[in-house]
């Protein structure tokens, strides 16, 4: 690696350790900064109240966005380098649509049978429920990528996917009640507020090992990126090689829309903005800063979210895409120009 990659990961490495104590700072309630560190630390004596946020909302939150932030940006790079398609994400397989399906069943079905004073959104029910659905649309991609070796009909076929469950939703919408209907608008915001540290646990594993899993097909993505005639030339099976990143796509994307519902914008945009900071389409690179990058955005997103001073909580979805557009634009200029 060189100095210049060695000086650019350590500088977003301190810059996501500053954000994510950032997280845990900033909020609705003032909290000295060492109390939250006598609070981490497992030995302050003082107010309750600040530790109950501390370790119950601020702690899971904050790990939540580092985490999220991370899988999206490396599976949507997955993506873009498969698809060879500049907007590509993670959601473009219609994993999100997937688990929005199993949410808006579950909700709907509570409604239907008389369940209307559960905490849907703080429970496992809602993970379950979006994991459930991400699940089925990752096994109908899985036996669409083994039979077709054509990545526009899968980016298509995903599309279509995408586009006729959003439609079931809608119908399905116009027949719920006002409360289903409102827990489930409340969903789609996104949110990393509805997590618990017992949660992030699972959802710390099953991200960690998608982003291990990723840097492991870095030399595939690479081969990749040079088509796949010359792939093919060089001994690589590309078909097996596109399965195992639809698979290291839906296990990232799956589980971060499960746990924190669906988080627009993050995918699509690090990706460009690795590239264009480290200057490299090596994998080996692009992995680690975008799942750093990934991080460090989705750290700042929930700050912004979070309003601190006020108590009101706003969606991620919309944070993300505010940042990321313009992120995204001005990557685009920039590039035209210096060609």
């Amino acid at each position: 690696m060189s100095s210049r990659n060695t000086i650019l990961f350590s500088s977003f490495f301190i810059l996501m350790v500053a954000v994510f104590f950032l997280q845990l700072l900033l909020g609705s309630v003032s909290i000295p900064y060492k109390e939250v560190l006598h609070i981490l630390a497992g030995n302050s004596n003082g107010n309750e109240a600040w530790r109950n946020i501390i370790l119950e909302s601020r702690l899971p939150a904050a790990l939540a966005a580092l985490l999220a932030g991370a899988g999206l940006s490396v599976s949507g790079l997955q993506m873009q380098t498969m698809f060879r398609n500049p907007i590509a994400g993670p959601y473009v397989l219609g994993i999100s649509a997937g688990a929005s399906l199993g949410v808006a069943i579950f909700i709907l079905a509570a409604s239907a049978f008389g369940i209307h004073e559960i905490h849907l959104l703080s429970s496992w029910s809602i993970i379950l429920a979006a994991a459930a659905g991400a699940l089925l649309i990752f096994f109908l991609n899985f036996l669409i990528s083994y039979r077709l070796n054509d990545v526009v009909a899968i980016l298509i076929i995903g599309l279509m996917i995408g586009g006729g469950i959003s439609a079931l939703i809608e119908i399905m919408q116009s027949f719920s009640s006002n409360e289903a209907l409102k827990n489930y608008v409340l969903w789609t915001f996104g949110s990393f507020r509805y997590i618990d540290l017992n949660q992030i646990f699972y959802l710390a594993f099953v991200v960690l090992i998608g982003i291990a899993f990723s840097f492991f097909l870095s030399k595939p993505l690479n081969i990749l990126l040079l088509g796949d005639t010359y792939a093919a030339s060089s001994g690589l099976n590309i078909r097996n090689a596109k399965v195992l990143i639809v698979l290291c796509t839906s296990i990232l994307a799956g589980s971060v829309t499960a746990f924190c519902g669906p988080v627009g914008f993050v995918g699509l945009a690090v990706p460009h903005l690795a590239r264009a900071t480290f200057k490299t389409s090596d994998h080996k690179i692009l992995v680690p800063a975008c799942a750093v990058i990934g991080a460090v955005i989705c750290g700042l997103c929930n700050v912004i979210a979070s309003t601190p001073g006020s108590d009101n909580i706003l969606p991620v979805n919309a944070i993300t895409s505010l940042l990321g557009a313009p992120v995204v634009i001005w990557i685009i200029l920039r590039q035209r120009k210096l060609q």
